[in-house]
């Protein structure tokens, strides 16, 4: 298999989740778990603009030379305004949002937001594509969204007190969400891995300015954890990561792989708990498996054929 086989067309009509999609998705999903507990490590020495523009660029910079040793077509028409939806929703919305918010919310609080992800991400690929979840996929969704909730939040003392931060993880909820959905589509025309790397492309121009400012304005000072924390975010949260989560979306349906990102708060946790000694109960087994069982309900349940 080359390189570029992602770029292969995918069906987009699909009746049940493929193995092979949802294989990808977890993948994708496993990678990203680290994201939270890693900026909560970058942000103690280096500062939130630095780390969601400078990740950015350094995962431009590994796109750049892929796209180029590749020799990847160019996009046409339409297609770079839907990257720049894309780019708009995981290159800079969600990292710069996620990264602001945790200078002041702990990991394991910011996951009890973030747990609404999959439902977001869903609701957004029936808007944007033809996909029709029956409503027994909503009703697993909504209770693995609220299995999630309430497992994030005993481990972080309750969500009953909102702050400036929650808004900005909200945000970044929604900015994903788009970026996630539009970015699926646009993987069945370009290819997985060659759609964030031309999101990434795009906006890199704005995201060096940008860390360019953050560098003059607070000189980074990081410490050797903290710049493997931020390298880390750079190569896989913003960049490899997506290889795996773009080609689980094509292939679909995207509203039900999604649901795979349910268990990410059980791993954003745990790993919070290994990596930051936040504090971690009993509740996690129990609620991890709570959370684990409703996302593998909702992937199980079948879709009507998308019509044409």
């Amino acid at each position: 298999m080359t390189i570029d086989s992602s770029a292969t067309p995918i069906r987009a009509t699909v009746i049940s989740p493929s193995r092979a999609g949802l294989g990808w998705g977890l993948l994708g999903v496993a990678a990203f778990s680290f994201t939270v507990p890693f900026t909560r490590v970058a942000v103690g020495g280096l500062s939130p603009l630095f780390i969601g523009s400078g990740r950015a660029v350094l995962a431009a910079f590994l796109a750049a030379a892929a796209l180029t040793l590749t020799r990847q077509r160019l996009p046409r028409g339409a297609q770079w305004a839907r990257l720049a939806v894309v780019g708009g929703g995981v290159v800079v919305g969600f990292p710069f949002l996620t990264s602001f918010a945790l200078t002041t919310a702990p990991a394991i609080h910011s996951a009890v937001v973030i747990a609404l992800l999959p439902a977001a991400t869903a609701v957004a690929a029936v808007v944007r594509s033809k996909e029709r979840p029956p409503l027994s996929f909503w009703i697993m969704a909504g209770v693995g969204a609220v299995a999630c909730v309430v497992f994030a939040s005993l481990q972080g003392g309750g969500v009953g007190r909102l702050h400036w931060a929650d808004l900005l993880l909200f945000g970044a909820v929604i900015a994903a969400a788009i970026g996630y959905a539009e970015g699926g589509l646009l993987a069945r025309e370009l290819g997985a891995w060659q759609t964030i790397s031309w999101a990434l492309v795009g906006a890199a121009p704005l995201m060096v300015v940008l860390t360019v400012v953050s560098a003059i304005r607070q000189p980074p000072t990081g410490s050797p954890t903290e710049w493997a924390a931020f390298a880390y975010l750079g190569v896989v949260s913003m960049y490899l990561g997506f290889f795996a989560w773009y080609r689980g979306l094509a292939i679909g349906p995207m509203a039900q792989v999604s649901q795979v990102q349910l268990v990410q708060p059980v791993l954003t946790i745990s790993w919070a708990a290994l990596l930051l000694g936040e504090q971690l109960t009993w509740a996690t087994v129990v609620g991890g498996v709570a959370v684990i069982v409703a996302a593998g309900t909702a992937v199980r349940v079948r879709f009507a054929p998308v019509r044409g």
